[in-house]
């Protein structure tokens, strides 16, 4: 990652949820932060999907941005059907690595 001003972390766009052998399209909104107590960086954000995504409420998934894939759960869908997905480590987006 360069040291680019203005350089906003996290990743907003479409995204793929990988789940049974099943391919959806969502759309992904995910911010993260390094915990300083933990030692590693936290993701987390919302996914949403043409469909219902109730029925994947609780399933291990993976989900794949155009920076890279991981593995997470869909959890906590909110009023509007978005699934929330979290994670620890790698994210699905670019990281800033140096201060600007």
């Amino acid at each position: 990652m360069s040291d680019d001003e203005g350089f906003d972390e996290g990743y907003d766009g479409p995204a793929t949820v990988l789940v049974d052998g099943e391919s959806i399209d969502v759309s992904a909104r995910l911010a993260g932060a390094f915990d300083p107590i933990a030692g590693r960086y936290h993701w987390y954000g919302r996914v949403s999907a043409e469909h219902d995504l109730a029925p994947l409420a609780g399933k291990r998934v993976s989900l794949r941005t155009p920076h890279g894939t991981v593995d997470t759960a869909l959890a906590d869908l909110d009023p509007w059907g978005r699934a929330r997905v979290e994670g620890f480590g790698t994210a699905p987006f670019e990281v800033a690595t140096s201060l600007p």
